[in-house]
């Protein structure tokens, strides 16, 4: 069993608890000293309490079972907006949320997610048109930040 499946193992019931989903174990670094990076997140985010008991109960059940030999920096974080979306859960995750597409052949399309059915996507962009997308068609998908909506908002305060 690989290093990450270990750290996974362990930290899968401590996610458990909180209803917080393992979206990748990495693992970096030299013989000296070792980076442990857990990426987390569930759908509404995760707080930054729920981020320390993940790692305070992690460090400690690591150090029981002595996974990592020798020194190590136990990262547990959120994926981010540059979380590239790939499968069903993290269309789930994100359902509603401003996505911006990466196309092979520019420009980008943003707009909001309707979710993934099958092996396609469908998103809503700021004019009311929807897209429909082949996951394999596209370079890339992340979250992004509908500024327009955000300024419209801003104005009607």
């Amino acid at each position: 069993m690989s290093l990450e499946d270990q750290v996974q193992q362990l930290a899968t019931p401590i996610a458990n608890e909180l209803s917080i989903e393992i979206l990748n174990v990495v693992m970096d670094g030299g013989s000296r000293s070792r980076l442990v990076k857990v990426i987390v997140d569930r759908r509404g985010g995760v707080s930054s309490d729920e981020l320390v008991r993940i790692s305070r109960g992690l460090s400690l059940q690591m150090d029981v079972e002595d996974v990592v030999v020798g020194k190590y920096h136990l990262e547990v974080t959120t994926p981010g907006f540059d979380w590239h979306l790939q499968n069903q859960a993290d269309f789930d995750r994100y359902l509603g949320d401003w996505l911006k597409i990466v196309q092979e052949n520019p420009p980008a399309i943003e707009g909001e997610n309707l979710g993934l059915d099958g092996d396609a996507f469908s998103v809503r962009d700021e004019k009311g048109v929807v897209h429909r997308f082949g996951v394999k068609d596209v370079v890339k998908v992340t979250r992004a930040i509908n500024w327009k909506a955000i300024s419209k908002a801003q104005k009607k305060k």
